[in-house]
């Protein structure tokens, strides 16, 4: 993809809503490096605490637009749990980006990898509570690759292991404080946690399943059939920021920028953990090519595939009933995803 030199002065404002988690990396750098502006935006944007606030922002119209776990567009668009809103995804914003972080005090030398923890939670757990991990929402991948992780140690859940829900923010304070035992989060908590020696991670989702989809692109409805041209060019500057954020090169210049305090506010080292060449797990390192994806082999498009990946999970984790039915390609707009190719094509040929 061949970027534009054409700039277009910003006279559209865009409310968009996002987490600060290392993916959202493509709206820090689209902000930041000016990419919103070349396509004429002006964005404002929202930093919020969780998902839950991203869901109902979008709901009630404080939101035009935001970065979302790809289950809150399924939950909205098919009516789940008597919640009802007309949005679509119009790209995919990254693949993997999570991991599984466990106490350091259930070290390997306990449980192994997992393969040992259920034999240690029968006989070896002494606490007056259950066994508690936590994840983000009922509607996130963090939930299902939780639950596949669980499953292949032979757990589940409630019998085993209580899930409880929390900000992905306050998950290492949690754990440090000893309210939790581990949870499954987007970087940079997983991180923030094995760098401090409080955890250690058994697990990326890259491990858990490969490819899967993470972070989407998740637009009202209503600003879409109001402001079609400017619902195109915002996929249009993200699409080209999830190509800058890809590039090896480009690294270095996006640690120090999810290190500001509107976005991340994590040290660059704790950011470097993913980001860079090795990952620290805590129990040794590994090369870290494949844990945030942002880009390539059309990685963005947003196929019926990738929607299915996300429709199994919720159904495999029981949030969404056997006998829901909708068409996905109401949500899933792969005519909005080409649309914006073509915008970026003519741009590129001026």
């Amino acid at each position: 993809m061949v970027q534009s030199n054409t700039f277009t002065p910003a006279t559209r404002t865009l409310r968009f809503g996002y987490v600060p988690l290392v993916d959202c990396a493509p709206i820090a750098v689209a902000q930041e490096t000016g990419i919103f502006k070349r396509h004429g935006l002006n964005v404002i944007l929202s930093r919020e605490l969780g998902w839950a606030s991203v869901r109902d922002k979008i709901i009630y119209g404080h939101l035009d637009a935001a970065q979302s776990i790809a289950g809150i567009a399924i939950a909205l668009g098919l009516g789940i749990s008597e919640m009802r809103c007309e949005v679509v995804v119009p790209l995919i914003l990254s693949l993997h980006g999570n991991a599984i972080t466990i106490s350091t005090e259930l070290g390997p030398d306990k449980i192994g990898k997992g393969e040992k923890l259920k034999s240690y939670l029968t006989y070896n757990w002494k606490k007056e509570r259950p066994f508690t991990l936590a994840v983000t929402h009922r509607y996130s991948s963090h939930f299902v690759l939780l639950q596949t992780w669980l499953q292949r140690m032979g757990l589940t859940a409630p019998e085993d292991v209580e899930i409880i829900f929390l900000p992905p923010a306050l998950m290492p304070r949690h754990l440090k404080a000893g309210h939790i035992d581990g949870y499954c989060v987007g970087e940079p908590w997983n991180s923030e946690s094995i760098l401090a020696g409080t955890g250690w991670c058994p697990a990326t989702s890259a491990e858990l399943s490969l490819g899967h989809p993470e972070k989407v692109l998740i637009l009202s409805g209503n600003y879409l059939h109001e402001n079609r041209e400017d619902s195109i060019s915002l996929i249009a500057a993200l699409m080209e920021a999830c190509e800058k954020c890809q590039d090896p090169s480009f690294r270095e210049e996006l640690v120090h920028i999810l290190a500001k305090p509107e976005y991340t506010g994590a040290p660059v080292e704790v950011l470097r953990n993913s980001l860079g060449p090795y990952f620290n797990s805590g129990v040794g390192g590994q090369k870290t090519e494949g844990f945030h994806l942002f880009h390539g082999n059309s990685l963005n498009r947003p196929s019926i595939d990738k929607a299915s990946w996300v429709l199994a999970g919720m159904r495999t984790t029981g949030t969404l009933p056997d006998a829901t039915c909708g068409s996905i390609t109401r949500i899933y707009r792969e005519d909005l995803y080409h649309s914006a190719e073509l915008q970026l094509l003519a741009q590129a040929s001026h």
